[in-house]
């Protein structure tokens, strides 16, 4: 399911290359230590699970201070159970990765993935493997979540990105199309909505059609996403906000 889940955040969750006119540096930062989202995830009308996205903790990671970010993924149907983890390390100012994890528990299918990336020499490694260069400012699946709840979201605003930090993942493309008011297991929300793209065979190609909904305020909260595949939709509601500090 993770595995269908997270060319979305690749797609969707990234931010680099437009205009630094487009970017709320000035507003403080819409998440904290404590914030904690949870989803209901259902696969077409069928509800097959729960999703949590949260911020664990400020940590230190080779001298940077970083943000500790989780995402997971928990459910299944009857004989296939999934049970997704993924870990994010990032700079508290500038976003950029330095570790990204991945415990996959897919039915049969399990994998552990271990990538430590360098930024600054553009560089990362994976499970102790040989190095492999990466991109400038890089970003992962999970920091690339909480980069693009900085930006302004205009309708009509269109980037081109070339920030995921595994180069053959790029360029991911992000378009605005539109405000609009919807209901969640969480409440009733404004919200903007935003159409990714990208050039593989995974659920956010440019031959598919996925949307996804951020709360219209300063928090950018990911409210609810759909994505159509040739045999069903993979959807995830909101059904709780825990506010950072723990505060509902």
């Amino acid at each position: 399911m993770l595995r269908k889940l997270l060319p979305l955040a690749v797609v969707i969750f990234a931010a680099g290359a437009a205009p630094s006119r487009n970017l709320r540096t000035d507003a403080p930062l819409p998440f904290g230590v404590g914030e904690r989202l949870d989803y209901a995830v259902s696969f077409g009308k069928l509800h097959v699970g729960s999703g949590q996205m949260a911020v664990s903790n400020v940590d230190t990671l080779d001298g940077h201070q970083v943000w500790h970010a989780v995402l997971a993924v928990s459910g299944g149907i009857p004989g296939y159970r999934v049970r997704d983890t993924t870990a994010s390390w990032f700079d508290t100012g500038s976003f950029v990765s330095r570790r990204f994890v991945q415990h996959l528990n897919e039915g049969p299918y399990h994998v552990r993935r271990d990538f430590r990336i360098e930024p600054e020499r553009r560089r990362y490694t994976k499970n102790n493997e040989p190095t492999t260069a990466s991109t400038a400012d890089p970003l992962d699946d999970v920091s690339m979540v909480y980069f693009v709840r900085t930006l302004p979201l205009v309708t009509g605003d269109h980037y081109e990105l070339h920030r995921y930090f595994q180069p053959e993942g790029n360029p991911v493309v992000i378009d605005v199309v539109r405000r609009e008011r919807i209901t969640v297991p969480a409440g009733t929300f404004s919200a903007v909505v935003v159409s990714p793209k990208i050039r593989t065979s995974h659920i956010f190609s440019q031959n598919g059609h996925a949307e996804l909904w951020f709360s219209d305020d300063s928090a950018r909260v990911l409210l609810q996403m759909k994505a159509g595949l040739p045999f069903g939709s993979i959807n995830l509601y909101l059904s709780h906000i825990t506010r950072a500090n723990g505060k509902p």
